[in-house]
């Protein structure tokens, strides 16, 4: 029988088996990425491709009944997972994790989880979210649109083929050819500008399915002998299995080393049924993986919700041998039980059999009932989120006047922390989007401007990155106040600077900052802010990085002031998400000042300092004399590891008012002391 026209081949079952226990092994024991999702997306471009060809080999593609049967086979155990990952996060996963679960969770219910993963990637802010509940999606995601966009391809190229009285054959293989070659090469390109995105983009994994359908197209025309094919099985086995232990998958795929477990799983299926006992299609063929592979889908499914909640559950980095033992047992139970009781009982049923569109209204309903349920989350998280609000003057949310000199605590005794846990990770603080524009002088440049009443007081530009724009929170309520017009120009993870401090070597920062430059100079404003120190955290030393004073310089060259702020601290976590599963008193939720800010600022000993610059520091106002402490006048201090939440920020208000107009000598301003607390 002709390799194409094959309807089961028990060892690419197995292979699925293999693929998927390497991908929940590696996850959960070894806290590394296997390569194993690879295989998959091969086996299903050989699995795929190879149908398609058939049916168009019989000069018709059955669109309809295809996609029915794939929402069928699809749909059921995939929902159902995200109907009771809902559910469970609801009560187990910490709240300051909700938004962002419930943003993936819709990602994931409508197959775009990797779009939405990319586009988190390549948003600085969003970097510092913890990985999701559903992140494992993101594979399922491209296989879902591959599904949708495959048939269509191979449907074009029939039609072509039709009209132009040609062998369907060659103009698919020749297609498939270059959608392997132009995708590898946007692959490796896109690697090694931005692997973050690259891992999750689409388009950098085409060609993974296009090498399977090439092998399901040519598998016929490839002879080998059966010594030769019996290596071939072996070497795919020990390849796929070593890939993700020689190599660091998660921070160099896609790429061509993903051709490393691509080409292992094709050299499975080449090898083919060997009729050697000692084959690796034989043990492949095997009852138990056989079986295995008819639970992969379930068990990948599964795997990565039991390793998230039990680490949160037992409130752990790591699982250790019996705790990952445990996990992977609870998910293989899952699977079985999905697999039987969901999966095989909706795949044979008559749905669809009796009405055209019966499968789809069937996708429809079950889409629809994880939509209902992720909304009503989003419903309870928006209502809590929006449950505070405090004024200038809180008696029972001080926040950082708890800090002033002299202050006496007023408030309830059990006031409640603010922002929400729910809310705290999205707490940035900054101008209105509404007022943002590109420069007309860069387009390059977003830049910000607060409202004023009729021609400003002063004039400040916010110059640099996110802990430069997090001051935004304390400097916009004076500058309401004072009718100052405050002008951001922000880029995360790209400090004010002749160098790219953050990212070495980031070219286009470092072009960021010299067009930032220019806007500041031809606009002239009256001062300019930024961070004046780095790497406020443990193990590393406080310091001025020489690209700070470097741009200082070309400030100062145009006769502008600088106002340089103590940066904030840094830390390994996300303090209020410690607060939330230990509480505001846990020891282990604060950190000792001594072990983050340098006892003397860094800049007191910097000798030639460009004459402009005045410096600023906020320190005492995030830490005592002997810790930095998570919550402080009862409002969250962080919203995550190292930004300052917005709330924290107001409460900075007065105080910032009166460093800003001492440091820069703006007695005009008539500066006042900030008003006691309570």
């Amino acid at each position: 029988m002709r390799e194409t026209e094959r309807r089961f081949r028990p060892e690419i079952q197995g292979l699925r088996a293999l693929a998927c226990v390497l991908v929940v092994v590696y996850h959960v024991w070894l806290g590394r990425i296997s390569g194993g999702v690879d295989a998959f997306f091969l086996i299903s471009g050989f699995l795929v491709t190879g149908q398609l060809y058939r049916a168009a080999s019989r000069g018709k593609i059955e669109y309809r009944p295809m996609w029915g049967r794939m929402i069928k086979r699809l749909f059921p155990a995939a929902l159902t997972v995200l109907l009771l990952v809902v559910a469970v996060s609801m009560v187990l996963l910490p709240q300051n994790r909700w938004f962002q679960t419930i943003k993936e969770v819709v990602a994931s219910a409508l197959y775009l989880e990797n779009w939405q993963l990319a586009a988190d990637s390549a948003d600085y802010f969003a970097q510092h979210n913890s990985a999701s509940v559903v992140q494992h999606f993101w594979s399922l995601s491209i296989q879902g649109q591959f599904y949708v966009v495959w048939p269509l391809l191979v449907g074009l190229v029939l039609l072509i083929a039709k009209r132009a009285g040609r062998n369907v054959l060659p103009l698919l293989s020749a297609t498939l050819g270059v959608v392997f070659a132009a995708s590898l090469a946007y692959s490796v390109w896109l690697t090694a500008v931005d692997q973050p995105l690259a891992y999750f983009d689409s388009l950098t994994r085409v060609w993974e399915f296009a090498l399977g359908g090439l092998l399901a197209l040519l598998i016929d025309r490839i002879q080998v002998p059966r010594p030769a094919r019996v290596v071939f099985g072996w070497a795919g086995v020990a390849g796929l299995v070593s890939c993700g232990l020689v190599l660091q998958v998660g921070t160099v795929f896609p790429g061509y080393l993903a051709l490393w477990p691509t080409l292992s799983a094709a050299l499975v299926i080449l090898a083919g049924d060997t009729a050697f006992k000692a084959g690796a299609d034989r043990f492949l063929s095997s009852r138990p993986l056989k079986y295995l592979g008819d639970l992969s889908y379930a068990l990948y499914l599964w795997h990565w919700p039991v390793l998230v909640f039990y680490l949160v559950a037992r409130d752990r980095e790591e699982v250790g041998l019996r705790g990952g033992a445990v996990i992977i047992a609870l998910a293989f139970g899952l699977a079985v039980l999905t697999h039987h009781l969901v999966e095989k009982p909706v795949r044979v049923s008559a749905i669809g059999a009796g009405n055209r569109w019966g499968a789809y209204r069937f996708g429809a309903a079950t889409l629809a009932a994880v939509l209902a349920a992720t909304g009503a989350w989003q419903w309870v998280s928006v209502s809590q989120a929006e449950s505070y609000s405090i004024a200038v003057d809180d008696p029972d949310h001080p926040g950082a006047l708890a800090h002033t000199e002299g202050f006496t605590y007023w408030g309830a005794a059990d006031a409640a922390l603010v922002p929400s846990f729910v809310a705290v990770s999205e707490d940035w603080a900054g101008i209105d989007p509404a007022r943002c524009g590109t420069s007309p002088r860069n387009a390059d440049l977003e830049v910000c401007t607060s409202q004023t009443t009729g021609h400003p007081a002063r004039r400040i530009v916010v110059a640099g990155d996110s802990h430069a724009g997090q001051f935004l929170g304390a400097l916009l309520p004076v500058a309401e106040k004072k009718n100052w017009e405050v002008t951001s120009i922000l880029r995360g993870g790209c400090p004010f600077s002749t160098d790219s401090d953050a990212v070495p070597g980031d070219q286009s920062c470092i072009d960021w900052n010299t067009a930032v430059v220019d806007e500041i100079v031809t606009t002239r404003p009256d001062a300019v802010m930024t961070i004046g120190t780095r790497d406020v955290k443990i193990g590393v030393e406080e310091r001025v990085p020489a690209g700070y004073v470097a741009q200082w310089r070309k400030v100062d060259e145009a006769g502008i002031p600088v106002l340089a702020v103590r940066d904030n601290p840094r830390f390994g976590q996300s303090p209020s998400a410690c607060v939330e599963s230990r509480g505001a008193e846990s020891p282990e939720c604060a950190t000792p000042r001594y072990d983050l800010y340098a006892a003397e600022p860094p800049y007191e000993t910097l000798p030639d300092l460009p004459s402009n610059v005045r410096f600023v520091d906020f320190s005492d106002y995030f830490c005592t004399a002997e810790v930095c402490p998570p919550v402080i006048g009862n409002v969250l201090v962080y919203l995550d590891d190292n930004h300052v939440s917005g709330t924290y920020m107001s409460t900075m208000s007065a105080i910032a008012e009166k460093a800003i107009i001492e440091a820069l000598g703006w007695a005009d301003d008539h500066a006042e002391e900030p008003p006691p607390g309570g």
